[in-house]
């Protein structure tokens, strides 16, 4: 991971915390001894995000007996209100852990198994993909099946708000998708690619006989009580919702409007930090899935650096170290971490600087990419430090 920039003054910063962390919009904490060289890498790190242009941040740090939240700058620069730690946010690929949980309740089920392939499974897959071989539950969940890309198709163009004004249902993305080749090559090495959880949606759907949103929310959204997460359309007349910018030409868009990706099984989800930490501590405190379906998550499809619908991360707080899981929308950048028996858990969300798409300037990408890495540095830091590991 690239080094995240320090700010100086490592005393003043302690200072700053022990003033703000009892008051303040937005921010809330357990009062602890601890708190202030816990969180100091991700308060520091959520003031440089700030001090870069971020429209706004938001964190909720868990762990046994405590919990520590706070928010920074505003929910929308054109109204200006303050953004609150509670407020809702596009957290893209983060929904792909939750798919990943909804298709390992199938295999727990015995309705299919980690390794059967999909091919004739899965409405379409055969048809519109045209894959090289036997593609497996398990390389899907992996990212190790190499399937083709539907961005090329869906979101063609430097321009990319006619893509983002129109619903993109299942099918249709996995349509889009069949327009790319699929070499038996790319079969086996990790390669990240949204149509992979596309492609899990439509099995779950296909093998509970119910819309994938119905399925999400049955098994895993309302059990747990996530009160504040959803897959449908944001009602941007609601007020409690971080609004994310990108630029087109120069000029600042405002792309909050999730109608493009609302039910997406790989980036549809919307939710709070409050709620990202509460479904990370269930799913690996064993609340969700069996023991042997958790294990294999954990293991993730050998050899590559990659669990089954989560990422692995480095040696902390347990033996089995952590995990972590990331959704980049482009306009909102969402982190989270977790230890992997879910006692210690820490979420951010960031609207960064209003960025260009991909296709207009390559650099918003890396630009993107540098920050991902630098709130999983500051998230994992801050774990470790609360659970005592080096």
């Amino acid at each position: 991971m690239a080094p995240r920039p320090r700010a100086a003054g490592v005393l003043l910063l302690a200072l700053l915390l022990t003033a703000c962390q009892y008051s303040g919009a937005g921010s809330s904490a357990s009062p602890s001894a601890v708190i202030p060289s816990a969180v100091g890498p991700i308060d520091e790190q959520a003031r440089l995000f700030i001090g870069s242009g971020a429209a706004s941040a938001v964190v909720q740090v868990n762990w046994p007996g405590g919990q520590w939240s706070k928010a920074y700058g505003v929910r929308n620069l054109v109204t200006k209100d303050p953004a609150q730690a509670g407020d809702r946010v596009s957290v893209g690929s983060v929904t792909e852990t939750l798919t990943a949980v909804a298709v390992l309740k199938v295999v727990d089920d015995h309705l299919i198994g980690l390794d059967d392939p999909v091919n004739s499974v899965i409405p379409g897959f055969e048809a519109e993909l045209h894959p090289p071989g036997p593609i497996t539950v398990r390389e899907l969940l992996g990212q190790t099946s190499g399937i083709p890309s539907y961005i090329p198709a869906s979101m063609s163009g430097v321009d990319f708000r006619p893509a983002l004004a129109q619903p993109l249902s299942l099918e249709q993305a996995l349509h889009d998708a069949g327009g790319q080749p699929w070499p038996a090559s790319s079969v086996g090495p990790y390669q990240w690619d949204e149509t992979n959880y596309i492609a899990l949606g439509l099995l779950v759907q296909t093998l509970r006989k119910k819309p994938f949103t119905d399925v999400l929310n049955e098994e895993v959204i309302a059990p747990l009580g996530l009160m504040h997460t959803s897959m449908a359309r944001l009602d941007l007349t609601q007020k409690d919702i971080l609004h994310g910018y990108m630029t087109l030409h120069g000029q600042r868009i405002d792309t909050t409007d999730n109608i493009h990706s609302a039910g997406s099984s790989s980036e549809g989800l919307t939710s709070t930090m409050g709620d990202v930490n509460a479904f990370l501590a269930a799913l690996f405190g064993g609340r969700l899935i069996s023991p042997p379906s958790l294990a294999q998550m954990e293991k993730g499809a050998s050899p590559a650096p990659f669990a089954l619908g989560i990422a692995k991360g480095p040696p902390g707080c347990t033996s089995r170290g952590s995990f972590h899981t990331v959704g980049n929308q482009g306009y909102a950048i969402t982190a989270a971490v977790s230890s992997s028996d879910g006692r210690y858990t820490a979420t951010m969300t960031v609207m960064p600087q209003p960025l260009p798409g991909a296709l207009e300037d390559p650099s918003g990408d890396r630009q993107r990419a540098t920050i991902i890495e630098q709130m999983v540095s500051a998230l994992g830091e801050a774990l470790n430090s609360l659970c005592g590991s080096p």
